[in-house]
């Protein structure tokens, strides 16, 4: 019986995905910027303007993406891949600007596929 009652749950936990990009740089929010470095990594730029601080962290990583079959072969016994597709490769990138105030973050803005 208690497997019966068991099985639903684990089925839920196997859905359950972990908190998004945006809510785990939330928690960073009221860090000072040694934090900020130390969760995120040495910014790659720091600007300073109207008593403000914004630092800029990137990550860029390549992406290989395969490419369809062309020409598939469907034999007697399943498909079988009558020729090489290759692959093509892309770039992928994620900029996260920090605003501190105070020697505390404030908030951020993400571009790109961060995530």
């Amino acid at each position: 019986m208690r497997s019966v009652l068991l099985l639903p749950l684990l089925a839920l936990g196997a859905c359950a995905t972990g908190p998004s990009f945006s809510e785990r740089m939330a928690t960073l929010v009221g860090h000072s910027e040694a934090d900020l470095v130390q969760a995120l990594g040495v910014p790659v730029r720091t600007h300073e303007a109207d008593g403000q601080r914004f630092l800029q962290f990137e990550e860029r990583r390549t992406v290989l993406y395969p490419a369809p079959d062309p020409f598939p072969f469907y034999g007697p016994y399943g498909r079988w891949r009558g020729g090489y597709a290759g692959s093509a490769y892309g770039l992928a990138f994620c900029d996260v600007t920090w605003s501190l105030r105070n020697g505390r973050a404030q908030g951020f803005t993400a571009r790109g596929s961060c995530g």
